[in-house]
């Protein structure tokens, strides 16, 4: 999941300019385009490892790839490793720096391009032209929207803290700007369970968290804290954990700490979903969010004009997207009457009457 209309840049390559070394970091900062900054680390600067402020000097112009978003409040990570055709590419492009020269792959095509047997559906005809273009039959074009309400509903699960477990427990999730805790809490049965129950409900419910982990792309240090389990407890689910984890190429198991937390770490390249989406959810999210349940109810109900009822920070919010308001009325082939109501609590969706 991602907004087209801001890409993560996570293999855009740039022209761009040293605007300070910082030896006592390993690294340099460079200036992209668009005013962003960047942090370029010594072992990304040059092919043969050396010395950051031998290998580059403030103001020096280089090509570069972006391989981390931006995320977590940081610049988007870049190298100056590049391929001889990337390389070449940059050259190619008008002068001057700093400079975008062509952006990454999207998501569609990420996606695409790690399960090569898949169907790619798409519920705008714009988009399925594009990537049409790259992927051919691959692309099927839907008439109805491709979240529908029970995907939604997956959505609005991973968007929150709380992930509930079978058996009565459930996971809660907290990032933080410095790593991500995560409680197991077996529930209010736990203490009519024996020991041994609350071992295995904590075994159990491993696949989850690990699958938790993955969707929301959740990245740095994870300390996962069990629950009701003593320290010696804890250890015999290690390898569990470690096998639960070895699907996902991108996390590892460090062990456990003294507090006898799980201790993982996985590998930051595009932002997590918590700040994709919104979280707590914004006057953006919520707008969004409305827009394709406006969607679906435009599919379900075809040639009906449609209305959203909103806060009006909620729809200023939508109207400053650009794109936003335009995809939708080019899916729906009509546009969508905008409410605004300083009273709604949430954005609601309704019939336009004539005259809206």
């Amino acid at each position: 999941m991602e907004r087209p209309a801001r890409p993560d840049g996570v293999g855009d390559l740039h022209r761009g300019r040293v605007s300070a070394v910082a030896p006592a970091m390993a690294g340099a900062f460079v200036v992209l385009a668009g005013g962003e900054t960047g942090f370029l680390p010594e072992s990304e600067a040059s092919t043969a490892r050396r010395p950051i402020a031998e290998a580059v000097s403030e103001g020096m112009i280089l090509p570069l790839r972006v391989t981390r978003a931006a995320q977590g409040g940081k610049g988007p990570r870049v190298t100056a490793r590049l391929t001889a055709e990337e390389t070449a590419r940059i050259a190619a492009a008008p002068e001057g720096a700093p400079r975008l020269v062509a952006r990454g792959p999207d998501a569609p095509l990420r996606l695409a391009a790690r399960h090569p047997g898949a169907g790619v559906e798409v519920d705008a005809a714009a988009l399925a032209a594009r990537l049409r273009g790259t992927l051919g039959a691959r692309v099927r074009l839907l008439a109805a929207p491709a979240f529908d309400d029970s995907l939604e509903a997956e959505f609005d699960l991973l968007a929150g803290p709380e992930v509930p477990l079978a058996g009565g427990g459930r996971l809660l999730i907290h990032p933080t700007p410095a790593l991500t805790a995560i409680d197991m809490d077996a529930g209010s049965a736990a203490g009519a369970r024996g020991a041994s129950a609350v071992v295995a409900m904590n075994r159990e419910a491993l696949p989850e968290l690990a699958r938790q982990i993955r969707l929301r792309n959740l990245g740095g240090a994870i300390l996962v804290d069990f629950a009701g389990l003593s320290p010696k407890r804890r250890a015999a689910l290690e390898e569990p954990l470690r096998a639960a984890l070895a699907p996902d190429r991108q996390a590892r198991l460090l062990g456990f700490t003294h507090l006898g937390l799980a201790e993982i770490v996985r590998d930051r390249i595009h932002p997590p979903l918590h700040e994709v989406l919104g979280w707590p959810p914004s006057t953006l999210t919520r707008g969004l969010a409305a827009l394709r349940q406006a969607a679906r109810e435009a599919a379900a109900r075809p040639g009906q004009a449609l209305a959203l009822r909103a806060r009006p920070a909620v729809l200023a919010a939508l109207q400053a997207l650009p794109g936003a308001l335009e995809d939708f009325a080019a899916t729906a082939g009509r546009p969508l009457s905008l409410r605004p109501d300083p009273l709604a609590a949430e954005p609601q969706i309704e019939e336009a009457h004539h005259g809206d």
